[in-house]
């Protein structure tokens, strides 16, 4: 199975961004124990803080890879683009985030992604994409 973690902008930041919404880890830290975790998947990862290269990715990988997780991040609530991207290819996409979004500002309550996604994963901290993996694996 090959599933692929496509990060948005800011994601880069963790471990050291607003730590009390997103933990003390960095993403490459999550990441290596979740690749750890799960040895018969293999794994690919992106992460852009450029709404375009975003596109480009989605593109690129959106006919050959078993499953998409997605964090478009802020660009969740306002990107009509990877909306667009969505829409256009065949692979699977399950909506990610850290933070419960839900909870937080009102901008952050609309998603571009949420109706063309195969679910949406929200609040459980970085363990979010563990619980993405895991759906991918018993689809």
């Amino acid at each position: 199975m090959k599933i692929v973690i496509i990060n948005g902008p800011n994601l880069n930041l963790l471990g050291t961004r607003e730590p009390g919404i997103y933990g003390n880890q960095t993403f490459e830290q999550y990441y290596e124990g979740l690749k750890s975790s799960f040895p018969q998947v293999e794994f690919d990862y992106f992460q852009s803080n450029i709404e375009g290269e975003l596109i480009d990715r989605i593109q690129k990988v959106g006919f050959s890879y078993d499953g998409i997780l997605l964090n478009a991040a802020a660009y969740t609530h306002t990107s009509v683009g990877i909306g667009d991207a969505l829409k256009a290819i065949d692979t699977p996409v399950i909506e990610i985030h850290i933070s419960n979004t839900f909870s937080r500002e009102d901008f952050r309550h609309k998603s571009y992604i949420t109706p063309l996604a195969k679910g949406i994963i929200v609040g459980f901290g970085l363990d979010s994409y563990r619980l993405g993996v895991e759906s991918f694996l018993k689809s």
